[in-house]
């Protein structure tokens, strides 16, 4: 049987984006038949640990019919790196972090939007408006969806 490969979404405090991209890749395998196949998972480089999704995110994601009240902030630990088959960033931040601590895990950690075949940094949405989670999510959406053939690759080391 084999293994399955795990992904990690980072951002800072895990609240808002990567819960969200995390949640809206898990449905994307759900649909393909691929669930079973994947472990997907978020962190934050900068977490207050166990917090709850933010209001806003939760929100938005129950518009698209995806429940992600039971998600809880958890601070990306060298464990999580090393069991991770692919880490996707938000930000350059991000990357340079993980990287500065982890420098041989370099190869596994790509920024979401290099996915698509682009390269710019995914804002922020927190303290901002209901809007701006909207448009973050579609954001993150519009990104996991094109990048999703090259997500799968790299995860499987290609």
């Amino acid at each position: 049987m084999r293994k399955m490969k795990t992904i990690i979404f980072v951002c800072t405090g895990n609240i808002c984006r990567s819960p969200m991209a995390e949640a809206l890749l898990k449905r994307i395998l759900a649909r393909e038949g691929l669930a079973a196949e994947y472990t997907i998972r978020s962190a934050g480089v900068w977490v207050a640990e166990g917090r709850p999704a933010s209001p806003y995110a939760i929100q938005v994601m129950a518009e698209r019919n995806i429940d992600i009240r039971s998600h809880r902030a958890h601070n990306l630990t060298q464990a999580d790196v090393e069991e991770a088959d692919l880490i996707l960033t938000m930000t350059s931040e991000h990357t340079e972090v993980i990287e500065a601590l982890l420098p041989q895990y370099r190869s596994k950690i790509h920024r979401l939007s290099e996915m698509a075949g682009r390269h710019y940094d995914i804002a922020d949405p927190i303290g901002g408006p209901l809007q701006e989670y909207l448009r973050c999510a579609d954001e993150l959406e519009e990104l996991i969806e094109q990048g999703y053939p090259q997500i799968l690759k790299l995860a499987e080391g290609g």
